[in-house]
C-alpha cells in the first residue's frame, strides 16, 4: 500500500470516527439524557460519557487536519481553493475549523466553565441548547460528508 493510500484510509477514518461519535451524542446520548434515562444527575452522566470521547474526538480532528493537509499538498491541490467548483474542500476546512475551535478553545476554556453553573440552575435549557449545538454540528458534518464524497467522484455541483 502507498503512502497516498495510507494518508487517505487514515484521512477517512479519522472522519468517520469523529463524525460517528457526534451522531452517537445527538441522536442517543442527549435524548437519553433530557429523558431522564441515565439517572437525575443529568450533568454527572454527560460529563462521564463524553469524558472519555473527547480525546478521541481531540485526537480524530488532528489525525483529519494532519492527513488533510498532506494529502492537499502531495497531490498539489492547493489550486482548488480558488476554484469555487470545489467549494466542498472549504466546507470540509470550514468544518474541520469549527471542531478544532470547540474541542480545543470552547470546550475547555469556555464551556468547562460556564456550562456547568447553567446545568445546575436550569438543567433542562442548558440540555436542550446543548442538543441544538450538537444537532447544528451533526447537520454541518453530514452535509460536509456528502458533499465531499459526491465533490471528490466529479459531482461539482454550482461549479459555475
Amino acid at each position: 500500500m502507498n503512502t497516498l493510500a495510507l494518508l487517505r484510509a487514515a484521512h477517512v477514518l479519522g472522519v468517520v470516527i469523529w463524525i460517528g461519535g457526534v451522531f452517537m451524542v445527538t441522536a442517543v446520548l442527549l435524548p437519553a439524557l433530557r429523558r431522564g434515562e441515565l439517572g437525575s444527575d443529568q450533568l454527572h452522566a454527560f460529563r462521564s460519557i463524553e469524558g472519555r470521547f473527547v480525546w478521541i474526538a481531540r485526537a480524530c480532528v488532528l489525525l483529519v487536519g494532519a492527513s488533510g493537509l498532506w494529502l492537499i499538498e502531495a497531490l498539489d491541490m492547493w489550486p482548488r481553493f480558488a476554484l469555487a467548483g470545489f467549494w466542498w474542500m472549504h466546507l470540509m476546512l470550514a468544518t474541520w475549523a469549527v471542531f478544532a475551535l470547540v474541542l480545543f478553545v470552547l470546550e475547555p476554556l469556555v464551556l468547562h466553565r460556564w456550562f456547568p453553573a447553567w446545568a445546575a440552575r436550569d438543567p433542562q435549557r442548558a440540555l436542550a441548547f446543548m442538543q441544538w449545538a450538537h444537532m447544528f454540528l451533526l447537520l454541518l458534518t453530514l452535509l460536509t460528508v456528502a458533499a465531499s464524497v459526491a465533490g471528490a467522484h466529479g459531482a461539482l455541483w454550482f461549479a459555475g
